[in-house]
């Protein structure tokens, strides 16, 4: 199982989203997501975040937090677990990023993205200031979401994702 990170970083009423446009073998490919990726040997969640975070944007993170522990399941591709942050403090200056476009998005437009069914259901727990969470996203053919379960209790996945 991959062991990854995923950030939102916040500024005022929008979050930093990443338009995955640039790989050609990539799960993400087309999505909108936020920033992060693969663990280095050696690398704790938060060395992983601030490391991705300067390659991706420019940033350096000054102030972040665990949200949540992901856990991503999508044939044909590896598992993951992905560690979700949100950050609301940085400095730098925003550069361009390798892997897509990076843009300010209103938090109340992010649902009108391109987005994998189970972010929606993450956004919402992130909204509603939900304490530290375990979310297994279950996905086949793709990316349809077939199973949600957060912090060991299946949900009703229609009831997160309108």
């Amino acid at each position: 199982m991959l062991l990854t990170t995923l950030c939102y970083i916040e500024n005022a009423d929008s979050y930093l989203m990443l338009h995955r446009i640039k790989k050609k073998a990539d799960v993400n490919k087309d999505k909108w997501i936020g920033i992060g990726g693969k663990f280095e040997k050696g690398e704790s969640p938060e060395d992983c975040l601030l490391r991705e975070a300067r390659e991706e944007t420019g940033l350096t993170l000054t102030d972040y937090r665990l949200r949540g522990v992901l856990t991503f399941i999508c044939d044909p591709w590896e598992s993951e677990c992905i560690f979700l942050y949100t950050a609301t403090g940085y400095e730098g200056k925003l550069t361009d990023c390798p892997e897509g476009t990076l843009e300010w998005i209103r938090k109340d437009e992010i649902h009108k993205l391109n987005l994998w069914e189970g972010d929606k259901i993450f956004f919402k727990l992130l909204n509603e200031n939900y304490p530290v969470f375990s979310l297994k996203l279950v996905y086949e053919n793709g990316d349809q979401l077939t199973e949600a379960v957060l912090d060991g209790r299946k949900l009703k996945i229609a009831d997160y994702t309108k």
